[in-house]
């Protein structure tokens, strides 16, 4: 049942991405928050079919803790629903991701025209620079910032490398730091073709003010992430048994 299930939803996923794809098209005629808003279309879509075809809902505990703009986020990745989630919560969010995925037609074109911020992960520290930047001026614009410290997903019960992308903009900024845990991948596992029924559950901890030292910070933003993921997991896998 749960391969029928996956079958009957990558079918629903990639062929209706390529309806609503053309469609977007137009709303590269209009502003940047425009584009956004089909954004959160496609991911009302998205979340849509797995409720209803996978048996995957979710749940956000800690949303009072997720400022209404000029937020940083710095957020555990384990699965493509981490980076949809974040535009259902708060239209004007800007995530930081890899530039090639500029290059890939249709998706690299809105992301550009969405504003979100890409970072060349090739060119050091004239990257780095770039990216603090742009994630001043998104902030400025009055709009929330999504990071994921560790760079690409990372396998349920397996944390990945925290990189000190997150520690620049933490001590550039001047700002708290929100930390966010969940357990995505226990059903949409990183390149996993079967998506199993089960209750996401991403939690919005209580930001991290400004002031510590890039290394204390590092520290404190992984134990806290890390600590309430294994807590996510836990909790997810006792449900399933």
């Amino acid at each position: 049942m749960t391969f029928i299930r996956s079958l009957l939803f990558n079918i629903y996923l990639f062929g209706g991405t390529a309806v609503i794809a053309l469609i977007l098209l137009i709303l590269m005629l209009f502003s940047s928050q425009e584009m956004r808003k089909g954004s959160q279309f496609w991911t009302r879509y998205v979340m849509w079919g797995m409720r209803h075809i996978t048996g995957i809902d979710y749940e956000i505990r800690g949303l009072e803790n997720l400022p209404e703009s000029g937020a940083v986020i710095a957020c555990k990745h384990q699965s493509a629903w981490d980076t949809a989630v974040f535009v259902l919560l708060r239209i004007s969010t800007a995530y930081i991701l890899k530039k090639e995925l500029l290059n890939i037609p249709f998706y690299g074109w809105y992301v550009k025209r969405s504003g979100h911020i890409a970072v060349d992960r090739k060119a050091g520290a004239s990257a780095l620079k770039q990216m603090v930047a742009d994630v001043r001026a998104a902030l400025d614009n009055g709009r929330n910032v999504v990071i994921f410290p560790e760079g690409t997903r990372s396998t349920p019960g397996t944390p990945g490398t925290y990189h000190p992308g997150v520690a620049a903009i933490y001590t550039q900024m001047k700002l708290p730091v929100v930390p966010v845990a969940l357990n995505s991948g226990l059903y949409w596992g990183r390149r996993s073709f079967l998506k199993k029924p089960g209750k996401i559950i991403m939690e919005i901890m209580p930001p991290i003010d400004p002031g510590l030292k890039r290394r204390e910070f590092m520290a404190k933003l992984e134990e806290t992430i890390e600590t309430k993921t294994s807590e996510l997991e836990a909790e997810g896998q006792k449900v399933g048994d």
